[in-house]
This record gives structure tokens, C-alpha cells and sequence, in this order.
């Protein structure tokens, strides 16, 4: 069975998932910015030959740093989270709210893991965090 975290353990693990969900933003932003360089070098060489030692050159880089987007993803999954947004850096943290399971929601940039979403409902059906972690029961306010 998956792992599942409570509101609060959720909150804690983000001091180890944080900097690998920023990475992975990072990188695959670089990424993104390599591919449209590649596109530009395939036009040049294909319009005059020249570029061919640039090709090379960011082939290298891109090679890097698709492994090291690999790595980070494996590193979130071991920890147990879902990413579910490579681009926003959105993670779910499986969860357990009143014996149903439900996803925890947090994204690069935010503060904290306050959200929380059903199974089906993905990051547009996102509801603030509203129980407590000691059984599951629900918060008063």
C-alpha cells in the first residue's frame, strides 16, 4: 500500500520535498529552453551547415539535465508524493480525510500543504485543509 501522510506530516516532509520539486521545476525549464535552442541550431544547419560544434555542445547538456530531472522525480516518488505538474512543480501527498482517500495539494511557491482535493478532482477542485491530523475527524473552524 502507498504511503500516506497527514496534514502535519505533509507540512514536515516539504523540508526534503521542496528543494527536489524546485529542482525539478528548474531543470525542466532548462530543459524546455534547450529544445527550442536545438530547434534553432537543426534550422541553421540545415540552412547553411554551420552550427554543427553548438549542436553537439547543448546535446551534452540536455542529456544532464534530463537525468537530472529523472532524479528528482525518482527521489519525490520514493518519498511517497505524486507529481502531478512537472512545468508548476505540483505534488499531491496521498492522504486519508473521514476514512475516504483524498489527495494533499501543494505547489512550488506555496508556503504550506493547505489544500486538498478528492481523487478525481485534480488541482481545480482544491478545498482548504479542514480537519484534523488525530484521526481524521474535523477541524472546528
Amino acid at each position: 500500500m502507498a504511503r500516506t501522510f497527514t496534514p502535519a506530516e505533509a507540512n514536515s516532509a516539504l523540508s526534503e520535498v521542496r528543494p527536489l520539486a524546485e529542482r525539478m521545476v528548474a531543470v525542466r525549464a532548462r530543459l524546455q529552453e534547450l529544445q527550442g535552442e536545438q530547434r534553432e541550431v537543426v534550422q541553421i544547419i540545415a540552412g547553411n551547415g554551420s552550427g554543427y560544434a553548438v549542436s553537439e555542445a547543448r546535446s551534452d547538456e540536455f542529456a544532464a539535465a534530463a537525468a537530472e530531472l529523472e532524479t528528482c522525480l525518482e527521489a519525490l516518488m520514493e518519498f511517497g508524493v505524486e507529481v502531478k505538474d512537472i512545468d508548476a512543480g505540483l505534488l499531491d501527498f496521498p492522504s486519508v480525510r473521514e476514512g475516504e482517500d483524498v489527495l494533499l495539494c501543494w505547489r512550488v511557491g506555496e508556503e504550506s500543504v493547505e489544500w486538498w482535493h478528492d481523487l478525481e478532482e485534480g488541482f481545480a477542485g482544491r478545498k482548504p485543509i479542514d480537519w484534523v491530523d488525530a484521526g481524521g475527524a474535523e477541524g472546528t473552524g
